[in-house]
């Protein structure tokens, strides 16, 4: 059946506490029990809807994965999404005389996860063609030791057939799990023996493992708002009711989790050691405090430490996880930042008695992570070239830094407010600017600048205003000329100018 746009109009109210998603999923279920939308009707798309009501497409996904896991919406792979043909019975009979019969459809019933996935919109950050993207996430590629790691291939791939077979450790490579052991002890004061550590493919990986043994639909979760999408969407696609919990310069604010009591929440989210992505670093009291909380309430937190090795000016924070006391803490780890992005190893750090049901959750899923990578990798850090690189790109990123803050301040001046400058390999800036966020990145791209508006990592389209900006893969040149275009670009508003650049483009591009 044919849809209009005007059959799922709903009223939002921006200024109410209930959360937008909450209330689109009210509305359209309402409308469905009225007969106002009738069974087999088809639903818009989640960008179409959230383009006509003005709300993010996040909100508008999360309110149909509610109606698809209550029965409401059903999927019909290769056709979209439809009001639910098997309505109850006394629904089906009020609104049989105002809908037309439809054709029968053959379609392959969905699983309430395969459901929940469905219109499922992995979040990536759009890649601008622009001269100079500060974009984040990754690490200056091109400073990698190639030329060791290449040796350390070498090593394995001449003749050694032990890396072709099925590793019959569950838990991994057992000599690269006792390189991490001493690793997070030494630089994370991280307390644990080897065989509590679960080699994944990456943090990603953790967070489902974390996600399918511990949530059940409608179990209910807290997270940073805002947050790292990734970990929001693992949880989603499990059925997870959603409670974001605010941040501030302190971190998460533990007192709003009290809150929460009547929710029973099972599990926490939280980078505490530089806090995604504001970069704010969780405080000693409300570390205590969390602890507290979790030990008192049943609940497991999950440490997501992705890159706290790079903080300037003052030696790392230690880890959440060397505070607790009770085995309440799940620590995930990933070598994605230190080192590269496709390298896809990371680690699971879990109280010794949940070891072996991850074990068996890993071995389901894809039964090991790859192995020659595992052996080159423990080579890398027992041989001390881990520490080496990192000692080299701490300072390089913490240059890189310094001329970013100096840039901002002295070509944007009062009109941003800078965030989560100590650490890490991004900044979050708050523009004071009329613009919208797309004004915004319009402006930034046509001026040659890539920029990531922060909106998507809140609930409900928050944090106007708010950008991320990566620096780890710019050089110094390349670092001042994008703020200066970027200044100039908002000072016109809209209006460029013919961009006479301070640099050569072959210093630029160095």
């Amino acid at each position: 059946m044919a849809s209009s746009l005007t059959d799922f109009a709903i009223s939002l109210d921006h200024n109410t506490s209930l959360p937008l998603y909450r209330q689109l999923y009210e509305g359209l279920r309402r409308k469905i029990l009225a007969g106002k939308l009738f069974p087999g009707q088809r639903v818009p798309s989640t960008r179409t809807l959230s383009h006509h009501l003005g709300i993010s497409r996040n909100t508008v996904a999360q309110s149909y994965a509610q109606l698809l896991s209550e029965g409401y919406f059903q999927t019909i792979v290769g056709s979209g999404t439809f009001v639910c043909q098997q309505l109850p019975d006394d629904l089906s009979n009020d609104t049989a005389s105002n809908s037309t019969k439809q054709p029968e459809q053959q379609f392959r019933s969905l699983s309430t996860y395969g459901s929940s996935l469905a219109e499922f919109n992995p979040f990536t950050p759009p890649e601008p063609e622009a001269f100079i993207n500060f974009r984040y996430g990754r690490p200056a590629l091109n400073e990698f030791p190639l030329a060791i790691w290449r040796q350390l291939l070498s090593r394995y791939c001449r003749s050694n057939y032990d890396i072709l077979d099925y590793n019959s450790d569950l838990l991994g490579y057992k000599p690269l799990r006792e390189a991490i052991a001493t690793h997070l002890e030494r630089s994370r004061s991280v307390k644990c023996h080897p065989d509590q550590i679960i080699i994944v493919s990456g943090s990603q990986q953790a967070l489902d493992l974390v996600a399918r043994l511990f949530i059940d639909r409608g179990d209910a979760v807290a997270i940073e708002d805002p947050g790292y999408l990734g970990a929001r969407q693992a949880f989603s696609a499990q059925g997870a009711t959603l409670h974001p919990v605010s941040v501030d310069d302190s971190g998460i604010v533990v007192e709003n989790l009290s809150g929460l009591a009547n929710a029973l929440v099972k599990l926490v989210y939280v980078t505490p050691s530089h806090q995604f992505p504001t970069g704010a670093v969780l405080s000693l009291s409300r570390r205590l405090d969390l602890l507290a909380w979790a030990q008192k309430s049943g609940a497991l937190i999950i440490e997501d430490d992705y890159d706290s090795e790079y903080r300037y000016g003052e030696h790392p924070i230690p880890a959440l996880q060397e505070l607790d006391c009770n085995n309440t803490v799940l620590y995930i780890g990933t070598f994605s930042k230190v080192l590269f992005p496709a390298l896809r190893v990371g680690y699971l750090v879990v109280p010794a008695d949940l070891v072996q049901v991850f074990c068996h959750a890993k071995w389901l899923i894809d039964r090991q992570s790859p192995l020659l990578e595992q052996y080159v990798l423990a080579d890398f850090i027992t041989e001390g070239h881990l520490d080496r690189h990192i000692r080299r790109m701490r300072n390089l990123y913490d240059q890189r830094r310094q001329i970013l803050v100096r840039s901002i301040k002295q070509h944007l001046h009062e009109n941003a407010v800078i965030m989560g400058e100590n650490a890490g390999i991004h900044i979050m800036i708050q523009l004071n600017t009329s613009l919208s966020d797309d004004a915004v990145l319009h402006c930034a791209a046509q001026a040659g600048v890539g920029l990531t508006s922060a909106s998507p990592y809140y609930l409900d389209n928050a944090g106007q205003g708010q950008f991320i900006l990566g620096y780890a893969e710019l050089n110094e040149q390349q670092i001042e000329e994008g703020v200066y275009r970027l200044a100039q670009a908002l000072t016109l508003d809209s209006t460029l100018p013919a961009y006479q650049s301070r640099y050569q483009s072959s210093n630029l591009l160095a």
